[in-house]
């Protein structure tokens, strides 16, 4: 009786520990965690099972890991924050899969993705016809963005970053057939001179959208 009063005590405290892990990492969807995200979750589960039925093992030598785990998605989360090549390292990057209106078969052989994994994410979407799709985007959490085709009279595009954390995007500026000449020219005429103040940068129907970083 006494050692099932004890498994039940380091359920319930587990239980509890877990859950004040899982909230200071982060608020985020199921749906929305990322690959590293993941692994740390699976880890720190299987780390709580493995204590729960092994009774022998102490309490501390069971947390102590799961801290370690908490610490170091903590801390990368922070780095991710501030540098965009360590954020394309951990989560990846968003990839256009169908570009107006055009399915980039090259990009879904890059990513692995077929076209029946795009119908069926296009059908939860309720788009039963690919020629209603204007763009469609794989996030980094493997959720398709779509946006779909709409009468108007000129042609809105889709939002492309041209600046990100101070860095200039090189592939974006290329797909609209700028470079980054032309980039800083535009910049300085409205006032922006340091690149590196700028957090994020859009150019989209003739105008900029600029957000600086706060200081």
């Amino acid at each position: 009786m006494e050692e099932y009063a004890f498994i039940i005590f380091r359920t319930i405290f587990l239980y509890f520990v877990i859950t004040i892990i899982f909230r200071l990492m982060g608020k985020r969807e199921i749906g929305e965690l990322s690959i590293l995200d993941l692994v740390v979750f699976i880890m720190i589960a299987e780390l709580a099972v493995v204590a729960i039925e092994d009774t022998s093992t102490p309490l501390f030598d069971a947390l102590l890991p799961m801290i370690i785990l908490m610490v170091v998605q903590i801390l990368l989360a922070f780095v991710s924050l501030k540098n965009k090549k360590v954020r394309e390292l951990l989560d990846g990057k968003p990839t256009i899969i169908i570009n107006n209106g055009k399915i980039d078969e090259d990009m879904m052989r890059r990513q692995r993705y077929n076209f029946d994994d795009l119908l069926l994410q296009l059908r939860e979407k309720d788009i039963r016809n690919i020629d209603e799709v204007e763009y469609a985007i794989l996030e980094t959490s493997g959720k398709l963005s779509v946006i779909k085709k709409v009468k108007r009279k000129r042609n809105e595009g889709y939002t492309l970053p041209l600046i990100l954390d101070g860095d200039i995007q090189m592939d974006h500026l290329e797909s609209i057939g700028k470079d980054d000449w032309w980039l800083r020219k535009e910049l300085r005429e409205r006032g922006y001179r340091d690149l590196s103040a700028i957090s994020f940068c859009s150019y989209q129907n003739g105008y900029f959208y600029i957000d600086l970083k706060e200081s």
